[in-house]
């Protein structure tokens, strides 16, 4: 890039720090592409589709996934937000109960609460790992609380030894929100396996994907079986395989469900990408480890996880920028001119829950169910001011940046230094 300068920042004519091509997301492998051939010349591509003679893909996925998380059951679902709606109707959350979300988190979070015409009530964060504090979570609980969620965020996993305790103690179902978390591990256990149940995404961006899909797993026979029919209409897999050409989903009227069924290319898709989950995890977290030392020694604070975790998954590198640059800059002005240094999208964290532009519960007449229910939705009424300050005070950069070679950190690690040194170039 003749005649620009290295200390000129990109996003203002520079030159970038970075000349590379980075990894690219989602990948696959030749059994990908196999698996979905597979799907196409069996002429079943869902559940719902005749029995063809073998165990559906969405069978075959639900048990590997099992197997990898080390539950006793899963049943796979269409998207993330599915499977929380399901998991929160599973243990019997309805109209008007309260549901305990944490205050910063994908809007989906407490959007999926509304949907069961439930009460989200927001809790706040611990500052370091912007997952749901223990102590806040005590203080919001109420004679209404009919579950507990718990999100997993970015690369951290919640202080799941003291969350469980509480949920324990007041008897209160415990759902863990494992979108980000693929992978993750706490005291030696699959994050997911430490509730009722734990719910998990394979949206495009998530780290075990299939373009959209999700999960939900639990140990608890009577759970999983409301879970089954929950996603089937009202019908669940027949116990023994059918005849040629029938349906393998049977109609029992225990429970009246939705349609939020995987179809085979999905589960086929999954089932391949699950054999690269735990490699790309492991190459994801050396990277990080690498990338942490630099940015500490610049001033950074990247995200922390709680104390008991034993494998730690990256589904976006959190990083708290120090306090000057944000009076300096804001940390959506340092992420845009990151992003044209690495030549990779950088983004500000989600925006605190009782702030977020994408939750407003006012904006659809079906959540206006009375004055008193308005009033209780109303995020406004909240405050949070550790999920205010990790939002306005945090960045994320995309995970597929830590599946490239240990040499990019140091890359990565010289934009941050840049747009450090340059800061007061971004006022204005």
């Amino acid at each position: 890039m003749e005649g620009c300068r290295v200390d000129t920042l990109a996003i203002h004519g520079g030159r970038a720090v970075v000349d590379r091509h980075w990894p690219n997301w989602p990948q696959n492998t030749e059994n990908t592409r196999r698996n979905i051939a597979a799907v196409l010349e069996s002429h079943r591509w869902s559940i719902s589709g005749p029995y063809r003679g073998q165990a559906s893909w969405e069978e075959r996925f639900g048990q590997a996934f099992a197997a990898y998380t080390g539950a006793a059951f899963c049943v796979p679902c269409a998207t993330g937000t599915s499977a929380l709606t399901m998991a929160l109707e599973a243990c019997e959350v309805g109209a008007y109960d309260e549901v305990i979300v944490p205050g910063v988190s994908w809007v989906a979070s407490a959007s999926a609460v509304l949907g069961v015409n439930a009460v989200p009530v927001l809790a706040d964060v611990e500052a370091d790992t912007g997952c749901l504090d223990p102590v806040a979570l005590e203080r919001a609980i109420t004679p209404r609380t009919r579950a507990i969620t718990v999100v997993h965020l970015g690369s951290a996993v919640a202080d799941l030894h003291r969350i469980v305790a509480v949920a324990h103690a007041r008897s209160i179902p415990l759902i863990e929100d494992c979108a980000q978390a693929h992978g993750a591990r706490y005291a030696g256990r699959h994050v997911g396996g430490f509730g009722a149940a734990g719910t998990f995404s394979m949206q495009h961006s998530k780290l075990l994907t299939s373009g959209e899909g999700g999960a939900v797993i639990t140990d608890d026979i009577r759970l999983m079986r409301r879970l089954a029919h929950l996603r089937a209409d009202g019908r669940t897999l027949a116990a023994q395989p059918p005849g040629m050409d029938e349906m393998m989903l049977v109609e029992t009227a225990e429970i009246m469900g939705s349609n939020y069924c995987l179809s085979e290319f999905h589960a086929a898709i999954l089932t391949a990408q699950l054999d690269m989950l735990d490699e790309q995890r492991a190459l994801r977290h050396r990277n990080a480890v690498i990338l942490d030392s630099s940015l500490i020694s610049l001033g950074f604070s990247p995200q922390a996880t709680a104390i008991g975790t034993t494998a730690r998954t990256y589904y976006s590198y959190v990083v708290r920028l120090p306090q000057s640059i944000v009076d300096a800059a804001g940390a959506e002005r340092f992420a845009r001119a990151l992003a044209a240094e690495i030549r990779l999208p950088c983004k500000t964290m989600y925006s605190a829950l009782n702030q977020n532009r994408l939750y407003k519960p006012f904006s659809r007449t079906r959540f206006a169910l009375g004055d008193g229910f308005a009033d209780a939705v109303d995020p406004s009424r909240y405050h949070l001011p550790a999920a205010q300050a990790f939002s306005r005070s945090c960045i994320a950069l995309p995970h597929r940046m830590l599946l490239a070679d240990a040499d990019a950190m140091a890359h990565v690690a010289a934009a941050f230094e840049k747009v450090a040194r340059l800061v007061a170039h971004l006022r204005g």
